[in-house]
């Protein structure tokens, strides 16, 4: 059923590039196996990276971006002592710390006496500026790498920032650019980019502020969903209401007697609404109906009185309930009404 130009969307994200079988576990426990799913993880913050102050400049609990230069790598006694690289500027140290820190690896990334930029979380231990674990090493021809300003997602265990985000860019590169199914007047009015660009933009704020649910791109994707469900719910309502139903026409003096009983006057929206089934249910149509009402609207008095006439027709009815509190609340409220 689902249309061709579709299929990418929905292709297994073990397809994207660089994903093996470990990551695509944690994405699958956290999103979902399909292209679609990861898509639709958006960000809840942004690492803002353009804070490039020299050693001294920087602030405990800072996120900064510094040039250094390794000075000397200091492997620990043992596994539980961490491994640390001590990088320096004209104006001061900076200690950076890995936990069971790979000693070829880090003097690959970390080489003695070059310049490495280094991005984190500036912290102040023992009187010393360090970074642990920071989030980018890179050389300095390699700055165009770092991303600058970085979206921040929920993370399931096991899954880093880095990680997600490799996978999020592999998948926003094979996303589909798909024809437009919004109206072009309302889309012009709503000033809404279209279906791919929203994506994008949705995945690659640039401030806080578009993060904001109202923003262009996130009220147009917000939009499209709701699009969606309405256009599903009206092809699974049209394909029910061909199938042929059960007549079910009452005098209502059942009815009648129950609204007696009742210490209130029904509301104009009761009204309106119980009229409206009343036809569905007089109708060779099967009915497809959702009731949808606050609590305390008068939800249950209306299914009572569908329920009367439908007995009064010669069926039965049955009240459901999801849980036996609500199911014995019911009861109590409806057994002297019946009555």
């Amino acid at each position: 059923m689902r249309p061709e130009r579709l299929y990418a969307l929905f292709k297994d994200v073990a397809s994207i590039k660089g994903i093996g079988s470990r990551l695509r576990l944690y994405l699958e426990r956290l999103t979902g196996a399909r292209l679609i799913d990861l898509l639709w993880h958006l960000p809840s913050g942004i690492i803002d990276r353009r804070f490039r102050p020299k050693i001294d400049e920087a602030k405990p609990g800072q996120i900064a971006t510094l040039e250094v230069t390794v000075e000397k790598h200091i492997k620990g006694r043992d596994k539980r002592v961490p491994y640390r690289v001590i990088t320096g500027d004209e104006t001061g140290k900076l200690t950076l710390v890995f936990f069971r820190g790979d000693e070829d690896y880090l003097l690959g990334k970390l080489p003695l006496d070059e310049k490495r930029i280094v991005s984190g979380r500036v912290e102040r231990y023992g009187g010393k500026l360090q970074m642990t674990h920071p989030d980018h090493m890179v050389a300095l021809d390699e700055l165009d790498q770092l991303p600058i300003i970085e979206p921040v997602y929920p993370l399931t265990q096991g899954l880093t920032l880095k990680a997600l985000a490799k996978a999020m860019r592999g998948a926003l590169e094979i996303l589909p650019d798909l024809p437009e199914w919004l109206d072009g007047p309302y889309l012009k009015k709503q000033q809404w980019p279209g279906w791919q660009e929203a994506v994008r933009l949705a995945h690659e704020p640039l401030a806080p502020a578009d993060l904001d649910p109202l923003t262009p791109a996130r009220a147009r994707l917000a939009y499209d969903e709701l699009l969606a469900n309405q256009l599903a719910l009206a092809l699974v309502r049209e394909r029910a209401q061909k199938r042929k139903g059960r007549v079910n026409k009452a005098s209502g003096s059942a009815r009648r007697k129950i609204l007696a009983a009742l210490p209130y006057e029904l509301t104009g929206s009761q009204n309106q609404v119980i009229s409206e089934i009343d036809r569905d249910m007089a109708s060779a149509h099967a009915m497809l109906r959702l009731l949808q009402g606050d609590v305390g609207a008068g939800k249950t008095i209306v299914a009572l009185l569908a329920m009367a006439n439908a007995i009064e027709a010669g069926g039965q009815a049955a009240l459901l309930a999801p849980t036996e509190i609500l199911s014995r609340q019911h009861y109590k409220s409806l057994k002297p009404l019946v009555e």
